[in-house]
């Protein structure tokens, strides 16, 4: 699996627009064909973790997370060294940034309208002082189409103290207002790349779709934020052994002489019922 080599962007500009909406992306970042090969793991994933308990995570009617080993995702190494990823990881969070999580979100024909959220509650260092501690990259597998539930998020809401929410993560129905009136919708094509604070306020809509709409994960923290703790990552040592040094020195891992399925440890609490689109 390969990036593909035409693509450019200016890392000022989108630190800039990171820090005023809470999401950044870059088109064409991989090729069609590549994305297409991830959605292939990213399925092959999913119907093996469903059938074991505490594989899949429901995150609402018809729509799943689950967590994947590093190696089950063939594109995994260009995905974490592409140059984009790097700058971006970089810039946000320090020389010393953390590759903590990946996994997927798939949801199917029948997934409804998620309340608003955000992943985790906001730390001090965000809500205080308007500091981005952690980042989500997300990558389609399938050309985003308006049947397909896509991803809908309230740009600026990144900052938004949240305290007084539902598990500091849920705003009241009764302020979705602010949330609506700013919502925007994103319809990403194969190949590119999508990267948010996960405190930016989002929700995934309605999937009238037959066709599923899995989107990759890659969670990444700036040190100290305390998120490898959720999750379990684990790799073999000849896997490890064969990653370039920007790999070894960013991912936080397990290195285990047999990977065993993954029980998952992060759990959206309120995201198991649908909401109404109001």
């Amino acid at each position: 699996m390969n990036t593909t080599s035409a693509f450019d962007y200016d890392i000022t500009a989108q630190m800039a627009q990171l820090t005023a909406d809470g999401i950044i992306g870059l088109k064409g970042a991989f090729s069609p064909a590549w994305a297409d090969e991830m959605r292939e793991d990213m399925m092959t994933a999913f119907w093996s973790a469903i059938q074991r308990p505490g594989g899949a995570v429901g995150r609402g009617p018809r729509r799943w997370y689950v967590e994947i080993h590093p190696q089950a995702f063939r594109g995994f190494v260009d995905l974490i060294t592409h140059p984009w990823v790097v700058d971006v990881c970089t810039n946000v969070l320090g020389p010393d940034y953390q590759i903590v999580e990946i996994g997927l979100d798939v949801p199917f024909q029948g997934a409804k309208y998620q309340p608003w959220h955000r992943d985790f509650p906001s730390p001090v260092d965000t809500y205080r002082d308007r500091q981005i501690t952690s980042l989500a990259f997300n990558l389609t597998g399938v050309d985003v189409t308006e049947d397909m539930g896509p991803f809908e998020v309230s740009p600026g809401t990144q900052y938004d103290d949240g305290r007084e929410w539902k598990h500091e993560m849920f705003p009241d129905k009764a302020i979705w207002g602010r949330f609506q009136e700013r919502a925007t919708r994103k319809y990403p094509q194969r190949g590119d790349i999508s990267c948010r604070s996960a405190l930016t306020v989002h929700r995934g809509t309605e999937h009238r779709s037959p066709i599923a709409r899995p989107v990759m994960v890659l969670g990444v923290d700036r040190p100290g934020a305390g998120h490898a703790e959720l999750h379990d990552m684990m790799v073999t040592q000849d896997w490890y052994d064969a990653l370039p040094e920007i790999g070894k020195k960013h991912l936080v891992c397990r290195v285990v002489d047999e990977l065993v399925p993954i029980t998952q440890k992060h759990d959206i609490e309120g995201l198991v019922m649908g909401a109404d689109p109001a």
